[in-house]
């Protein structure tokens, strides 16, 4: 008898399941073809050590839910209602915990980022750097 699946491991698959996660290509598409918003959920330094996709919205993942609630008094105004969501973290494993956390409180047209930045460099897609840390005054 092998090891017990981690908890974590288990509760992935579970997200998994009930999500929609889409390649970069595939992104690319919703994005140019329905206006689809990016939203990166990852920490500043990984920001500036990988880059960033240009155009796409960074919120906190620890805020996440509260800034793309369309009933939250703390809403992200300046993500238009009605858009799709592609929301992407490094490799694809916190983004995709984050997606589940928004289909179970009713958003219907959000997506994960298959393989997260990560998936989105190696394809080839256009990244850009983040911009240098501002001096402190």
């Amino acid at each position: 008898m092998g090891e017990p699946e981690p908890a974590v491991d288990r509760l992935l698959a579970a997200a998994r399941r009930r999500i929609s996660i889409l390649e970069p290509a595939q992104a690319v598409v919703l994005r140019d073809e329905a206006g689809a918003v990016f939203v990166d959920t990852r920490p500043e330094a990984q920001r500036r050590a990988h880059g960033t996709i240009p155009g796409a919205v960074v919120i906190d993942r620890n805020v996440l839910e509260w800034r793309l609630d369309p009933t939250s008094p703390y809403r992200e105004v300046t993500i238009p209602l009605g858009r799709p969501l592609v929301v992407f973290c490094q490799q694809g494993f916190a983004s995709s915990l984050a997606v589940a956390a928004l289909v179970g409180m009713g958003m219907t047209d959000v997506h994960d980022l298959g393989g997260g930045f990560d998936a989105w460099r190696a394809a080839g897609l256009p990244t850009s750097a983040a911009p240098p840390p501002v001096p402190p005054t």
